[in-house]
Order: structure tokens, then C-alpha cells, then sequence
């Protein structure tokens, strides 16, 4: 059935349903998920499978002991602190693993556990940190939608954790990716070529995981002399991917805005000198469950 018949038959239907049910049938159309299965692609069963496959290889936090950063970022964190990958796991699938004890989104303010009674959300139970990018530049989440829905003839995701690369290298041969999909194990300030010949590069959260961008450098204790070595760190890397994505024309992907990353740091990265933010029409993004914070935390540049 073409579309314009089919538009015809739906307000038919609709047309014909009594007076008393017309109201109903109008808010389940509204609020339905029954139509979601018409319209997924192949490409998102190929996600979700993929998805499956992750959680069962790895620890409901997904993350390693050898994320070493990584881990002591969760530890340090004033209050406690559960890593939720989002790629993995939606807000359903973290419902279901609280109502099975897996998980909870409350604590208790005495001693930190997490084994509480339900607490409203209005008294901060939600302590949980979802999508945050740990050590890779990028991770899954980014490099295999990549390779599904877009024509990139090639993709290369850089990451520093050798677990994780292991990871990936089996989804990318499980699924058939190896002919567009490269892993490359390194720290992205070791791949000034890959970054110079880049049509589009994707930068989420790579770095703002580490550093608490509150805290001041002080010389007092050692972990101040090595929270200033971890801002020196900071700044240096962002100040290569500047000296590197310099190709005219191409792309530059963010979360947050390079502004929101710069702007606690002293660095000689001049914006206007090197990108153009490129303005995204969030509303594009139709699905009525999204995080619209979420989404206006990705921006678009294009290098001058």
C-alpha cells in the first residue's frame, strides 16, 4: 500500500471508531510503542545483538580493573557512584537490573550502601553516570553505528586499553566489520597521522573523564603535584588534536563543546582561528523517550 492510501485507510479507521472510544484510541496512538517493531532496521537488531554481546562479556559497570584512571575517577567521586555505559544499557534494562537487586539508584547517606529502600528522585536517588566515555577515542558506541549507517570507507577507533581493544577487534570480526573497522591500540597523542588525514573525527568525553576541572593545582601535598601533572596532561592533548586536525573541510565532533572543555584551561588553542561551529537541528531527533540535555551536548565543527 502506497503512502497516500495508506493515510487514507488510518483516518478511515479512525473516522469509524465510536464517539465514547475515540479519545482513547488517539492517546494510545500518541503514546504507543506497538509501532516501534515496524519501523527498525535491520541495522538497530544488529546493535541491540551487538549490545548483548558486550554485557555478557562484561561487569554491569562495564568497566576493566586495568582502566586504572578510570576506576580511581568512580573511587574519588564525594559520593557513591555507579558507571552506566549507555551503548549498553537503556534506562529499561537498568529498571529491570534495580527491580532484580543487580543495581539500585539509591544509597544510603549513613554508610554508602547500596542496599536502601527506593528513594523519590526529588532527594537525589539517581546517583548513577551514564554514556561517559573512559579511556578510548572512540570506544564502540561511536565506531560501529559508523560503520552501519554511514559510507565512511574506512574507520579507525584508537584505544588505549588493551582489553577493550581485544574487545572490539572480536565484535569488529564476529560481525563482519574488518573490511571498513581498524582498532588501533595507542594513545591518540601518538597518532598525529591518523588525526591529520581524518574527513571526521569524534571526540567523546575523551578527556574530561579524568579531571575534576573544579579543583585548583596547589603544591602542597603530592597528589596536588599530581593532580598539576594531570592538567598539564590535559592541556597537552588538547592542544595536539589541535595542531593535528587541521585538514580544511573536515568534520569535528564533540561532547561537551570545545568551549565548555577549554574554557577551565590555559592553553594557545585560539577557536576562531581553527574551527567553525556548525549549528544542528537537535528536533530532527524524533524519538519521545530522548535526553534532549543529552543531545544539545553534541556539536559540530568544521575546520577552517
Amino acid at each position: 500500500m502506497e503512502l497516500e492510501a495508506a493515510r487514507r485507510a488510518v483516518l478511515a479507521a479512525v473516522r469509524g471508531t465510536c464517539a465514547a472510544d475515540l479519545p482513547r484510541l488517539l492517546h494510545w496512538m500518541r503514546n504507543t510503542n506497538d509501532f516501534d517493531e515496524l519501523v527498525v532496521s535491520n541495522n538497530d537488531v544488529v546493535l541491540k545483538n551487538i549490545a548483548e554481546d558486550l554485557r555478557n562479556r562484561l561487569p554491569i559497570e562495564a568497566m576493566f580493573n586495568s582502566e586504572h584512571q578510570a576506576v580511581q575517577k568512580i573511587h574519588q567521586h564525594p559520593l557513591p557512584m555507579i558507571h552506566v555505559d549507555a551503548f549498553l544499557y537503556d534506562d529499561d534494562f537498568v529498571d529491570s537490573l534495580c527491580e532484580e537487586g543487580k543495581m539500585s539508584r539509591s544509597y544510603c547517606t549513613e554508610c554508602g550502601s547500596y542496599k536502601t529502600a527506593s528513594l523519590a528522585p526529588e532527594n537525589g536517588s539517581n546517583i548513577i553516570l551514564r554514556g561517559a566515555d573512559k579511556e578510548s577515542v572512540p570506544k564502540y558506541p561511536t565506531i560501529i553505528p559508523g560503520y552501519l549507517y554511514s559510507s565512511a570507507s574506512q574507520l579507525y577507533g584508537v584505544e588505549m586499553n588493551a582489553d577493550f581493544c581485544q574487545l572490539q577487534e572480536m565484535m569488529v570480526t564476529k560481525y563482519q566489520f574488518i573490511d571498513r573497522i581498524k582498532v588501533v591500540h595507542a594513545d591518540i597523542c601518538t597518532e598525529a597521522s591518523l588525526l591529520q588525514k581524518a574527513d571526521v573525527v569524534v571526540m567523546n568525553n575523551v578527556f574530561e573523564y579524568f579531571l575534576d576541572r573544579q579543583e585548583q593545582a596547589r603544591y602542597e601535598t603530592l597528589a596536588d603535584k599530581l593532580l598539576l601533572i594531570q592538567q598539564y596532561q590535559f592541556k597537552t592533548a588538547w592542544e595536539f588534536i589541535a595542531f593535528n586536525v587541521r585538514k580544511r573541510g573536515s568534520l569535528l565532533v564533540t561532547v561537551p563543546s570545545l568551549k565548555e572543555s577549554l574554557s577551565k584551561l590555559q592553553t594557545n588553542i585560539q577557536l576562531n582561528q581553527w574551527v567553525e561551529e556548525m549549528q544542528l537541528n537537535y528536533d530532527v531527533y524524533m524519538e519521545k523517550d530522548v535526553d534532549r540535555e543529552a543531545l544539545e551536548q553534541i556539536h559540530l565543527y568544521r575546520i577552517l
